[in-house]
């Protein structure tokens, strides 16, 4: 018997989202005096920990196209971009809401840094604009996905043209979603990118996934095009500026990162979708299916949401590496413990939510 649940999306979240922890432990922990880049296990470090964010979005654009195609197979459709809206605002609005320091208000201090924008409101705004280009892509598959993977390429080929741009002129909620110039952590572009490619792979799941061999070849696919983006994708910019003689090509080649990073998702993928049968433990799947209550917690825990007062300021940048590792691994299992025996899980907070937005519909 076949069955269309991708485990190895659960497997890459759980691995995913445990990386973020322990890399916003140690970033926020790690003294500075043992930052050195020239350290071999500190570069490897960074070098890894760099790739988390690339995964996440990568895998959030992926797991929620194909759940919008399989509803489409089911005939609701409808119920699933309803509910993917409702999904985007309520990220979006937990963004905003883990950053709003209730105490400081309640004192009378007052600032704009609560809009900064981070990951949750970005994921938030992918989902509504994935939806968006579905819809005018007429819901047809094959033309979303071209235009996925189109719009993807270029946002990531056009990053020098946006790279220092400042939008201080419009208001300030909407350039935090543009421009890092007031803080913010993540922003629409290029993040966006990694959506719609995400978005891109799904289609071929969806189109593909009970093929005979389609595993195997997918795998094959991501590793190869994985490593060529890895190696050779600043090459080949090179290559088409010389044919094209358009400047563009040559500007992304000199800081080439969004296509090297998206290689190195592609054999994240790879690798868990190869060895998908082992991984499957009842854990992990628990891990990769709790990932927003461990960000709420993991946030709150470290940065001191609503009160001000979390790891950052109890014990600030003062840990030893050695110290720092142990930590993390505490905590890594501190959050989790948390969010599987007192937090209700994601679905349960997804269907209040509906259920409230149904109420004030109607």
């Amino acid at each position: 018997m076949t069955t269309n649940r991708l485990y190895f999306i659960d497997i890459i979240r759980a691995f995913a989202i445990l990386m973020m922890l322990q890399g916003h432990f140690i970033d926020t922990l790690l003294s500075e005096s043992y930052r050195n880049l020239n350290s071999n296990t500190f570069s490897i470090w960074l070098y890894f920990r760099g790739i988390t964010a690339p995964t996440f979005f990568t895998i959030s654009g992926l797991i929620f196209t194909y759940l919008l195609l399989k509803a489409k197979e089911k005939g609701i459709e409808k119920l699933r971009i309803k509910k993917g809206i409702i999904r985007g605002f309520f990220l979006i609005g937990i963004g905003y809401l883990l950053r709003i320091p209730f105490l400081s208000w309640m004192h009378g201090h007052f600032n704009t840094y609560f809009l900064v924008v981070d990951v949750l409101q970005c994921i938030g705004l992918s989902l509504i604009l994935i939806i968006l280009i579905y819809l005018l892509c007429a819901r047809k598959i094959i033309v979303f996905s071209i235009v996925s993977f189109i719009l993807g390429f270029l946002i990531f080929l056009s990053e020098p043209l946006y790279r220092g741009l400042s939008f201080d002129h419009i208001p300030i909620l909407f350039n935090n979603y543009v421009s890092k110039s007031n803080g913010s952590v993540f922003t629409i572009i290029p993040w966006l990118g990694y959506v719609l490619f995400g978005a891109f792979l799904a289609t071929l799941f969806h189109k593909n996934l009970n093929k005979p061999h389609f595993k195997k070849i997918i795998i094959a696919s991501f590793f190869t095009v994985g490593a060529v983006l890895i190696l050779y994708s600043s090459f080949l910019l090179s290559i088409l500026y010389k044919l094209t003689n358009i400047q563009l090509f040559l500007d992304s080649a000199s800081y080439n990162y969004l296509f090297t990073r998206f290689g190195n998702v592609l054999i994240y993928f790879s690798f868990f979708y190869g060895f998908e049968k082992f991984l499957k433990f009842p854990l992990i799947l628990k891990i990769g299916q709790k990932t927003l209550s461990i960000y709420i917690i993991h946030f709150i825990i470290i940065y001191g949401s609503f009160t001000g007062i979390g790891l950052n300021t109890l014990i600030g940048k003062t840990l030893t590496p050695w110290q720092a590792i142990f930590g993390a691994l505490l905590f890594l299992i501190t959050v989790c413990f948390i969010s599987f025996y007192y937090v209700r899980s994601n679905k349960f907070l997804y269907a209040h939510l509906r259920r409230l937005f149904y109420k004030m519909k109607g």
